[in-house]
């Protein structure tokens, strides 16, 4: 086919057009500059375009192409700028010409389907976020969940390595998002999150471990109604952490209100730092995608994991473009974003001639109780275990009695520890988060919220940490009931003799097919009750 990519001579337009020239394509680069920059063979032999994306489109017609493939960007700035930002593809339409892009700018990416019903009129394959994100990530998702009958969660990571190349428009677009709002997919509903937060570590080989940051993505919009999962996260990162932190940094300044907008020279700035660290660090990136989801009774988890080396990560965003120009008479006509549009083995076959290696793991899943409890855990009532069995996040919502203890000491110790004041039928939530082997509960009580981190303690016990303190809970089941005294504590990591570990008396219990709690806790040495909270909860959504 005839195709012209805008952008031809930046960071992924040059490697696409490289591969495309190697399946047997006619090639034409456009750009700003007839000339651009040359990478590498056999680009100085394609034929060039002077082209301004945002103005005159007219050049396009003239150069007899089939396709036009947009890998230019930055996508989150044309929406900002221009007062059509689809104007390219809406060009291709009037002119009976396909469109691709390599959008991974979620708003652009679904407003492309306002497009739909002219692409299909005029007979036009027009796709947005053909990369490596909702393209190949979808691709993935498909080919993950087979035989599933309903997922749990999607958690995609995109981790380059610290040499590879970076445009300046992928700069620009990462520095536009840090710190600002984010709503993520997670157990059912949107909840606020931010841009460049909740970062966790993510293993994508033995030797390989990155750290992930929250981001939002074409996926992060799209994949929640497309996949019907009930949490649906994306994670991307640097290899080095002083890169990282400068993104938190900056995003905690964009909060602050002491950068309001990013500009040009911060931009520029940014891309000077990067290429004086680029010899630190390594070629070798990676991609993983996870589904967890329900099959033959069970729950399941597979991960597709992708590995980049040799510097060749940059050629992954281009795959997708590659994998559907060589199916391209399959493609139906419309506007839509690139959502499995290909096979999983058709993108693993688009990249069998690069550095690129695959691995696939199925395996069973466990939320915390259930590993901590064993074979206790069926033993359980079928609505305690909904309540601990998420696999990302969940929220339960219910009404609650508190009672506080009297004497100064009891009142100090609880508000040190955040606990809410006394009253009857006290909305309560409680919100539950899952990152790897730990989880996060926020329990809200009217508008007092405290907060406490969960891990499994082994042989039927977890720690739970508040602050400095934390304790390790002795689980026991009883009449499909859960009981939780205190056995052991530290504070700051330092063992706590017994005699200061408060004594606790709490139980999870069904009455009338509702998940009740009842939770007391009393002070060391005098035994004075510190508070007491009661009552019941069931799942928002």
């Amino acid at each position: 086919m005839k195709v012209l990519i805008i952008g031809g001579t930046g960071v992924f337009g040059s490697r696409l057009a490289e591969l495309l020239h190697r399946d047997g394509h006619a090639v034409t680069l456009a750009g700003r500059s007839a000339e651009g920059a040359v990478m590498q063979a056999p680009l100085d032999a394609m034929a060039r375009l002077r082209l301004d994306r945002d103005g005159d489109l007219t050049p396009v017609l003239a150069a007899g192409v089939e396709v036009v493939v947009d890998a230019s960007g930055p996508f989150q700035a044309m929406r900002a700028s221009l007062d059509d930002p689809w104007r390219v593809p809406r060009f291709c339409i009037a002119n009976g010409l396909h469109y691709l892009d390599l959008s991974d700018d979620a708003d652009f990416t679904l407003g492309i389907g306002d497009l739909d019903h002219a692409a299909r009129a005029a007979g036009c394959v027009v796709l947005s976020g053909v990369s490596s994100v909702p393209a190949l990530s979808s691709a993935a998702v498909v080919g993950l969940r087979e035989g599933m009958t309903d997922l749990e969660l999607v958690d995609i990571a995109i981790l380059p390595g610290n040499r590879a190349p970076r445009g300046r428009s992928v700069v620009e677009a990462i520095m536009q998002q840090a710190g600002t709002p984010l709503k993520v997919w997670r157990g059912g509903e949107w909840v606020e999150a931010r841009n460049w937060s909740e970062s966790r570590p993510i293993d994508l080989a033995d030797d390989m471990t990155r750290r992930g940051w929250m981001l939002r993505v074409p996926d992060t919009v799209l994949l929640p109604d497309w996949s019907g999962a009930r949490s649906v996260v994306f994670r991307a990162g640097m290899e080095l952490s002083l890169l990282n932190l400068g993104l938190v940094g900056l995003g905690l300044l964009r909060r602050l209100r002491i950068i309001r907008r990013i500009r040009s020279w911060q931009v520029s700035g940014a891309l000077l730092i990067a290429r004086l660290l680029e010899p630190f660090g390594s070629d070798r990136g990676g991609m993983v995608v996870n589904v967890v989801g329900h099959t033959g009774g069970t729950d399941l988890h597979r991960r597709w994991t992708l590995i980049a080396e040799a510097g060749e990560g940059p050629f992954v965003p281009t795959i997708p473009a590659r994998t559907l120009l060589r199916r391209f008479d399959r493609c139906v006509p419309g506007a839509r974003p690139c959502l499995a549009e290909f096979t999983l083995a058709e993108a693993e076959a688009a990249m069998a001639d690069l550095k690129i290696g695959f691995h696939r793991e199925d395996g069973p899943v466990c939320c915390l109780f259930e590993t901590a409890l064993g074979s206790d855990w069926l033993r359980l009532s079928p609505e305690i275990r909904r309540l601990h069995a998420f696999r990302d996040g969940e929220a339960f919502s219910g009404t609650a009695t508190v009672t506080r203890g009297s004497g100064w000491l009891p009142r100090l110790a609880a508000a040190f520890f955040g606990f809410p004041p006394a009253g009857r039928d006290v909305p309560v939530r409680v919100t539950m988060r899952r990152s790897d082997e730990m989880e996060s509960w926020v329990r809200q009580f009217g508008d007092r919220r405290f907060r406490s981190r969960l891990r499994n303690g082994g042989a039927g016990r977890v720690w739970e940490r508040f602050g400095p303190f934390s304790f390790l809970i002795a689980l026991g089941v009883s009449d499909g009931e859960l009981d939780f005294p205190v056995v052991a504590g530290r504070i700051l990591g330092l063992p706590m003799p017994g005699f200061l570990l408060p004594h606790s008396e709490s139980r999870e219990s069904v009455r009338d097919g509702l998940f009740h709690f009842d939770v007391a806790l009393h002070l060391p040495l005098t035994r004075q009750l510190m508070v007491r909270y009661r009552g019941w909860l069931r799942p928002d959504t």
